[in-house]
């Protein structure tokens, strides 16, 4: 070979290895190297690589971030996934055993009274509380596994939302914005625009010590919309607000839910009818009611009658339990423009199912058997129906069957 081709060779292999391998690579690559950045101008490595040769470049192994999620999830994708969740205090379950799912646009309201369990399942959803037992995900991240990335997709307002008492609005904001990644140059467009959605553009600039519960508590979900999550999670959102207030914060929440999948847990039921799509129920640390708004309000609606009577309340009652069909009767709680006295409403709850054809065959019986009584019948109209009906039942018999079960374990 002659010595052209020798010095084209070299250099050859000093370019390859030396891109290949990198600094501090194999002696060949090292000599190749010096052959080449001694090479003169006339020598230059364009005119000596073999140009047939397939270049691969260099595999880039440096982390890189992840894309935004919401390009990549379907419309109905799960948003929230929670299987067998457990919570314990020593022995005692805050939350046992619950499981369910949301989906991406959903509006789900989470109702529970005190106690059962809603702020501990939103703490562990946003990644401030431990679980004990099971398995949650946030927008396709594990929330063990991955718990950047799950907290990432969320903008949490817990009920007693921690402020900085000694910052203006618009200082706070610009902060939380600034922590949870928003870009420099998108950070003041975004603050300005989660002000203007939370209703607190008017109070921008005044110390945040001196604002009013409501506007503070309108401060924390500005705070949870700065960065644009994909998920919003609302622990009691309209405490402390007046019923103007209200709303606002209800169409807010009708309007996010555009954008966003949001999960809010309060305790005005009529705030879940009017803004929620869905409705999940806890009592006790456990789920009992998982629908649509209709369906959960649909419950019970045909499996009891109110009867609005004049008479005797202890005839009425002992006539209706003898009815084909009835289950239980019972007084309910006197009504503002009924005697106390001699008008009275009672309550029927029907055996079995208690729908269509069976259920009107049930009051038609009982109707027949009221007049035949001599009891004069003023109304009858469906029992329950509503959310707060419903809520009222589910929690009461889910408190009963944990009393019950109780007493069976100490028994």
């Amino acid at each position: 070979m002659s010595a052209g081709g020798a010095s084209a060779s070299s250099v050859g292999v000093g370019v390859g290895v030396g891109v290949g391998v990198g600094v501090g690579g194999t002696g060949v690559g090292a000599a190749g190297g010096d052959e080449l950045f001694g090479c003169s101008h006339a020598e230059t490595p364009r005119a000596t690589i073999n140009t047939h040769q397939a270049f691969t470049p260099p595999v880039d192994t440096r982390p890189r971030l992840p894309r935004p999620s919401s390009f990549w999830y379907p419309l109905h994708a799960r948003m929230i996934s929670v299987s067998h969740l457990v919570k314990r205090y020593g022995s005692t379950p805050a939350v046992d055993d619950v499981s369910f799912e949301v989906g991406k646009g959903d509006i789900v309201g989470f109702l529970g009274p005190n106690g059962a369990g809603k702020s501990t399942t939103l703490r562990i959803l946003s990644g401030f509380l431990g679980m004990t037992s099971g398995k949650v995900t946030i927008d396709g991240h594990d929330i063990h596994e991955d718990s950047l990335g799950a907290r990432a997709a969320i903008g949490y307002m817990p009920e007693a939302v921690p402020l900085y008492p000694e910052m203006r609005v618009i200082e706070y904001l610009g902060f939380r914005a600034e922590l949870k990644g928003v870009p420099r140059k998108k950070r003041v467009a975004w603050v300005d625009e989660a002000m203007t959605q939370a209703n607190v553009m008017d109070v921008a600039n005044v110390l945040i010590g001196n604002l009013s519960k409501g506007y503070r508590q309108r401060v924390g979900l500005a705070d949870a919309l700065v960065a644009k999550p994909a998920i919003l999670i609302l622990d009691e959102p309209t405490a402390g607000l007046d019923p103007n207030q209200i709303r606002e914060v209800r169409d807010l929440i009708a309007e996010l839910g555009k954008a966003h999948t949001i999960l809010l847990s309060t305790h005005i039921l009529s705030e879940v009818e009017a803004s929620c799509t869905r409705v999940l129920v806890i009592a006790k640390g456990k789920l009992v009611a998982s629908g649509e708004t209709k369906d959960i309000g649909n419950m019970r609606k045909t499996s009891a009658v109110d009867f609005t009577l004049r008479g005797n309340v202890e005839d009425a009652l002992g006539l209706l339990r003898r009815v084909e069909g009835v289950a239980k009767a019972r007084r309910l709680a006197t009504k503002p423009g009924e005697d106390a006295g001699s008008v009275f409403t009672v309550c029927c709850s029907f055996g079995g199912k208690g729908e269509g054809a069976d259920g009107a065959a049930i009051v038609e019986r009982a109707v027949a058997a009221l007049v035949g009584g001599g009891f004069a019948v003023r109304e009858v109209r469906p029992a329950g129906g509503s959310l707060e009906d419903v809520f009222a039942e589910l929690t009461r018999d889910a408190a009963a069957s944990t009393a019950s079960g109780e007493g069976g374990e100490a028994a």
